[in-house]
């Protein structure tokens, strides 16, 4: 493993783990107020990892779901998925023995940092999965810290979905500053808002990641020419 890719890797993730260990931190002491101690905590961080299907899954696990509802709650929450493996078949069709923790591993918040430009100096494979890494280990400790400090120390759970929105938005902020070629980011920034307006903040989001992912496939090629132009 290359030291220097290690180290630009790790920082990298800096932006996720300050919001990774906010958020896993708040899921581990609900979880622990539901009667689930430390070790739940790490275990559903571990194997699920998955921010918000774990913060849905609090109220699931209370009510007694019953497996179909988990399911059809599941595929909701996640389906935006779908859309972020599509646009990782280029970037992760080297990926070797690393591939399947990549698919497992991508988040919201580690597809952003995948969409990224790698450093020059870093070698992209182990760039990508130490990257996946970290992000995976900052969620893991978060809740595990939530899990153990829950019943110790008060916590107020009010603002953690502004917690969340501001992580976003520093990274494409990051991304903004680090690309030469802003249209895809303005295409979805309009295609967002649009939906939002017509739709409305509960239901936007599936379906202007596909309108989205159509219209960057109808101009791939437009933007891969002025990509080389510029």
């Amino acid at each position: 493993m290359n030291a220097k890719t290690a180290r630009l890797a790790f920082r990298a993730s800096l932006p996720v783990m300050a919001g990774y260990l906010v958020l896993g931190a708040g899921f581990g002491v609900l979880l622990q107020d539901r009667g689930y101690g430390f070790f739940w905590a790490f275990l559903m961080s571990l194997s699920i990892y998955a921010g918000s299907l774990q913060y849905a899954s609090l109220d699931l696990i209370s009510g007694g779901a019953s497996l179909i509802t988990t399911a059809l709650m599941t595929l909701m929450i996640n389906a935006r998925h779908f859309f972020y493996g599509l646009s990782m078949l280029d970037r992760y069709q080297d990926a070797g023995k690393g591939k399947p923790y990549l698919i497992f591993s991508l988040t919201d918040e580690t597809y952003s940092l995948m969409c990224a430009p790698v450093p020059e100096e870093a070698d992209p494979r182990q760039f990508r999965l130490l990257v996946s890494v970290f992000d995976h280990c900052y969620w893991v400790a978060g809740s595990a810290i939530g899990g153990l400090l829950g019943p110790i120390l008060p916590f107020n759970t009010k603002g953690l979905d502004f917690a969340m929105t501001a992580l976003f938005t520093v990274i494409f902020l990051e991304q903004w500053l680090s690309s030469k070629n802003h249209v895809p980011a303005l295409i979805g920034l309009g295609i967002s808002a649009v939906c939002l307006a017509v739709l409305g903040p509960d239901r936007f989001v599936i379906p202007s990641m596909v309108l989205f992912t159509l219209t960057l496939a109808a101009l791939r090629r437009r933007l891969e020419v002025a990509e080389d132009v510029r």
